[in-house]
């Protein structure tokens, strides 16, 4: 069993850093061109891996070896809700580009488990932390509440303006950037870096950094599809 978490970890570890090493390239590149969606893809495909692997892993500390930690359950559960996270923002993000011009709601079942599993974890988890008394998982499942709320409705509703998929795809992608920065900084900077990752603000950086991106970016597709506001 160890030699199957060992293989999962370093999995975990490569595509994680292959992840961050691309992860930009689609944010400054042109839009729909070549180098945006072959790094989108690659980035896809390696936060994939990584999610499935870092749900693996937690499920693992959860049910079968916490290890000697006495905060390894709590980190566990993060780690399990950072891979719901990660996977349906990411699957968020590709499904809206091969639906973007549906007229009527969405209800393939995959494309609503997946925001609907994010929008419960969050609620569960965020209880869990409340109740143990652990602010990471206090405050940061409320992103996956609003995320997998606002996903669910998406899907459910008939678009109303012509950038819809545009702006979800945003959205999606930076969302699933959000978790790939998250997780690195809260498992990964303390160990190679000797970043203190014991305060809210290490924990939220990566949202409040990327979330003007995303508004900036909303805003430009919006003009650019919509036309200008009245």
């Amino acid at each position: 069993m160890q030699l199957t978490f060992d293989i999962l970890r370093w999995s975990h570890i490569f595509f994680g850093f292959l992840a961050l090493a691309v992860f930009w390239i689609p944010i400054v590149t042109k839009k729909g061109g070549r180098a945006h969606n072959r790094a989108g893809w690659i980035y896809a495909t390696a936060m994939g891996v990584v999610s499935a692997s870092a749900f693996l892993m937690g499920m693992y500390r959860l049910t079968w070896d916490a290890g000697p930690d006495a905060d390894a359950i709590p980190f566990a559960w993060f780690l399990t809700f950072v891979s719901i996270l990660s996977a349906a923002t990411a699957w968020y993000g590709i499904r809206v580009l091969r639906h973007k011009r549906r007229k009527t709601p969405h209800r393939v079942t995959l494309d609503l488990l997946f925001p609907f599993l994010l929008f419960a974890s969050g609620i569960g988890i965020s209880a869990y932390g409340w109740v143990i008394h652990f602010p990471l998982l206090q405050y940061f499942p409320f992103l996956g509440v609003f995320l997998g709320g606002t996903q669910l409705l998406y899907w459910l509703t008939v678009p109303a303006k012509p950038s819809h998929w545009a702006v979800e795809h945003i959205v999606g992608m930076l969302s699933c950037c959000i978790a790939t920065v998250t997780a690195f900084l809260v498992f990964g900077a303390p160990r190679l870096l000797g970043v203190d990752s014991g305060s809210l603000l290490v924990w939220f950086s990566p949202t409040v950094a990327l979330v003007p991106l995303i508004i900036g970016f909303t805003n430009v597709y919006r003009r650019k599809f919509d036309g200008p506001r009245r």
